[in-house]
């Protein structure tokens, strides 16, 4: 029930156990790409697709939904490529992923590479686009460029966090990184 007040960064983090009980494909919500978000994204996931595609944007979803074994395994593979000290900049170990509240993902477009293979996604025009009008949808950047002192982790202009399009809203006007906002609420 508190989906949207979770706090999940370096310290806090889910049990192993956790997974959402109501998950949907992304294509339920007609965008591109593959995994997994919450039922309650769906719909403005679907009108965050659409506003995009009246800009000329196709978005496509590269990674949702992730479980505490495929995190674990996710990060695994960092510390193998990079050691820990530079994974733990880059990848949440396992239970402190975003993905595991089934209400973020990695967004990248149509035609294109994955969204961490640009120099700065952000840069790209989806990636613009995002950084510009996601908020109106619900969706907030949650490792913004120049804040990772603040957020734990690497600068990740593609990964969107939902929060419903009210506190989107709300964090946006409060100009905290997503974490520092939270802890307020919470």
């Amino acid at each position: 029930a508190d989906w949207h007040l979770s706090l999940l960064d370096t310290i806090y983090r889910l049990p192993s156990t956790y997974a959402p009980a109501d998950l949907l494909s992304v294509s339920n919500a007609g965008i591109a790409g593959y995994g997994s978000v919450r039922r309650h994204v769906s719909a403005d996931l679907r009108a965050l697709d659409r506003a995009a595609r009246a800009a000329g944007i196709r978005l496509r979803v590269v990674s949702a939904y992730r479980s505490y074994a495929r995190q674990k395994a996710v990060f695994e593979s960092w510390v193998t490529r990079s050691g820990y000290d530079t994974a733990v900049r880059y990848s949440a170990r396992a239970g402190h992923s975003e993905h595991q509240l089934g209400t973020s993902f990695d967004l990248s477009f149509v035609g294109g590479r994955d969204p961490w293979e640009y120099t700065d996604f952000a840069a790209t025009r989806a990636g613009a686009w995002l950084k510009s009008n996601a908020w109106r949808y619900g969706f907030v950047m949650s490792y913004p460029k120049g804040a990772e002192r603040l957020t734990g982790y690497a600068y990740e202009p593609w990964h969107y966090r939902y929060f419903g399009r009210t506190l989107a809203a709300q964090q946006r006007a409060s100009g905290l990184v997503p974490r520092y906002w939270l802890w307020r609420r919470n």
